[in-house]
């Protein structure tokens, strides 16, 4: 727990958050709503004798005392999908509709993809990036499993995201009529927030590592503000506490891009960002995106922030 004593300037209750962290992780269920619907879903869950509890926040949310939630014909056929409850935060802030085009820039392994095309109505255009090909077969997998046939996916750097396919084979990279209305940027992180389900997680951590996947976060989110369209919505979040990979990210892309930090309706509870670590300081609408502690909600770490394209 070395690593997390770092965070306790940071924390309402260290005490209490230390004692979360070395708790197991609920499992949760989403109900995949392409496939069924939530009132199906739970008649499913009691016919096949699954105890469950509603998550207060989100109606098509299900925790369940066991394990391995993909045990059951329920999540065989695709009704529910296994998704760490924080882990849906970042879609439904996005709030991506019908008919839209919007860009997963890190999708695999596709929790969150397939949350989003549900979200869409399965209209539109997905286009899911990842740069792994093995983790790009879970998230074609998951997609198939979920019904998901409005995805395009693509095995690419999210930095590089090419924008060929929307403007033919000699068009400019460049800002200018930016194809995608949304994009969801929920980047590789050092997984600080993950110990409850990887208790490992923290084994290897230096801040080496930070500050260099720090790097890798700056540019994903540039290119996604870059291929949004002026008013469109950029939703950027980790599963991690460093500041370094959370408001200075966001403070860097406000610096770069044409873009401002919006507020948004959060309904788990939740700290606001900092605007001061470790001698830097930043932005000061960066308390204006939301960290999520595990004895907050009895959850995951998760950080989640809300941008707006301006130009």
């Amino acid at each position: 727990m070395d690593v997390l004593e770092r965070y306790e300037p940071l924390i309402d209750d260290f005490d209490a958050f230390l004692a979360a962290c070395e708790r197991p992780l609920p499992s949760v269920v989403r109900v995949n709503t392409l496939k069924t619907t939530v009132e199906r879903a739970r008649a499913a869950m009691d016919e096949a004798d699954i105890a469950y509890e509603p998550c207060e926040w989100h109606d098509g949310l299900f925790a369940l005392p066991e394990d391995q939630p993909g045990t059951n014909w329920p999540y065989v056929l695709g009704w529910l999908h296994g998704q760490e409850e924080v882990s849906a935060v970042p879609a439904e802030v996005l709030d991506p509709q019908p008919g839209e085009r919007v860009w997963d820039a890190c999708a695999a392994p596709g929790s969150k993809t397939t949350q989003l095309a549900a979200l869409m109505d399965d209209t539109g255009l997905l286009v899911a990036t990842d740069n792994n090909l093995g983790r790009i077969s879970a998230l074609r997998s998951n997609a198939e499993r979920g019904g998901v046939t409005n995805v395009a996916v693509t095995h690419e750097d999210a930095r590089n995201h090419s924008l060929k396919p929307f403007r033919g084979p000699d068009s400019e990279e460049g800002r200018e009529g930016a194809p995608y209305d949304r994009a969801l940027v929920d980047v590789p992180c050092s997984c600080e927030g993950t110990i409850r389900k990887n208790p490992d997680a923290l084994e290897d951590w230096n801040l080496d590592h930070v500050d260099g996947i720090s790097g890798v976060q700056k540019g994903v989110l540039r290119r996604a503000v870059q291929t949004t369209r002026e008013g469109g919505t950029v939703v950027y979040s980790t599963c991690t506490f460093a500041p370094e990979e959370n408001e200075a990210v966001l403070d860097y892309a406000l610096a770069e891009e044409d873009c401002e930090l919006v507020e948004f309706d959060l309904p788990l509870d939740h700290a606001l960002g900092i605007t001061e670590w470790d001698g830097e300081t930043y932005d000061e609408s960066v308390r204006r995106a939301k960290r999520i502690y595990p004895h907050h909600n009895d959850t995951g770490g998760f950080f989640c922030a809300k941008l707006e394209v301006t130009a």
